[in-house]
């Protein structure tokens, strides 16, 4: 089995990281039966993009062959994709990396059904400090107080409809589509000036 937990530094002996997506890196460890047989750290190449970290996360996650990530929070957009590769998304908070997985191996950490987090943590909350217009006393974006999306039926917030699903999957493709001929653009430009 492969345990994914979400830290600052990584290791065994570092605190699992409050959030998922932006956390700066993920120990890895192999597991067979109750022993921890192979240590990893990986860097979390998305923990400082402007929008969209969870999702990137979440995919790298996927594409790793993790049975099971543990971190303090997931985000809505990163929770689908670890839920739809078959990741189980495991909250805790507090505890060493060691510990979290013995946790889990032994039960006592089980997988959420949705995400703990609300939608647009972003980086933001934080004064503007720009000498534009407002000459550094503007409030910027990231002082508005984030929300959570609370539903007034009792199911669980993931009940996006299959249609929905496939909209917002297609949308997510086109954007990449975007962004990926944007940086073959750039490669073609940076080598045609070495040339």
């Amino acid at each position: 089995m492969k345990i994914c937990i979400a830290t600052t530094a990584g290791g065994l002996e570092d605190q699992v990281a409050p959030v998922f997506g932006r956390c700066q890196s993920f120990t890895i460890v192999d597991v067979e039966g109750d022993e921890i047989i192979n240590t990893q750290v990986v860097e979390n190449q998305s923990y400082s993009a402007p929008g969209g970290a969870g999702i990137q996360t979440a995919q790298m996650i996927a594409n790793k062959g993790c049975n099971a990530v543990i971190a303090g929070n997931y985000g809505p957009n990163a929770f689908p994709i670890l839920s739809q590769s078959g990741v189980n998304a495991v909250t805790a908070q507090g505890v060493t990396v060691k510990d979290a997985v013995f946790k889990y191996l032994k039960g006592e950490l089980t997988p959420v059904s949705q995400a703990t987090a609300p939608r647009y943590g972003g980086m933001g909350g934080r004064m503007g400090g720009g000498m534009g217009r407002g000459m550094g006393r503007g409030m910027g974006r990231g002082m508005m107080p984030v929300q959570p999306q609370i539903q007034a039926t009792s199911q669980p917030a993931q009940t996006q409809s299959r249609e929905q699903l496939i909209q917002s999957l297609e949308q997510k493709a086109n954007n990449l589509d975007s962004e990926l001929k944007d940086i073959k653009k750039k490669i073609k430009e940076l080598t045609e000036e070495d040339k």
